[in-house]
């Protein structure tokens, strides 16, 4: 049996992190936050601002690592860009991992900014963007197939089925 690579992404505030966290829970997966990862580099003072891919990479390499023992790995971040979407096909290719990529949106654009505007984090330190950060992030629109789910319309709970469905 393969091992699997569950690849998350969307926009601050959509929800992926809940999502993520209670899929990675449910299946006993390795859990990959990049925000934990970049704030725990923030931290350490070794690397100034701006971080760049440095959190992406360190993810990358866990996930490789973690892979290649046959765990699953539920990777949780925004994962903006077709770059950053095709290193994670890419070790999935080298560990010959199954991936299934997904994309958590929230439609309703004043439920979202509420959700922004309102949101806490659970990560000491971490600084969230701000609705107007939101709007202006970098974010590819998808060229391949991949689950995509709207947390306007389709609870927390539905969403994680889904994917739990997806995955057996």
């Amino acid at each position: 049996m393969h091992p699997l690579l569950i690849v998350f992404s969307g926009l601050p505030g959509t929800g992926k992190s809940t999502i993520a966290s209670e899929v990675a829970r449910r299946l006993e997966a390795v859990y990959l936050r990049i925000d934990s990862i970049e704030q725990a580099i923030r931290d350490s003072g070794v690397v100034g601002e701006p971080l760049n891919d440095a959190g992406y990479r360190v993810a990358y390499a866990v996930a490789e690592s973690n892979l290649r023992l046959g765990r699953t790995v539920v990777s949780d971040s925004v994962n903006p860009l077709a770059v950053t979407r095709d290193a994670w096909l890419a070790v999935a290719n080298r560990t010959s991992a199954r991936v299934i990529e997904i994309e958590v949106q929230c439609s309703d654009p004043i439920e979202h900014r509420r959700r922004v505007e309102t949101r806490a984090t659970d990560i000491p330190g971490l600084q969230l963007p701000t609705w107007h950060e939101v709007l202006a992030r970098e974010y590819h629109s998808w060229d391949r197939e991949h689950v995509l789910l709207d947390t306007a319309v389709q609870p927390i709970d539905h969403c994680v089925e889904t994917i739990l469905a997806a995955v057996s």
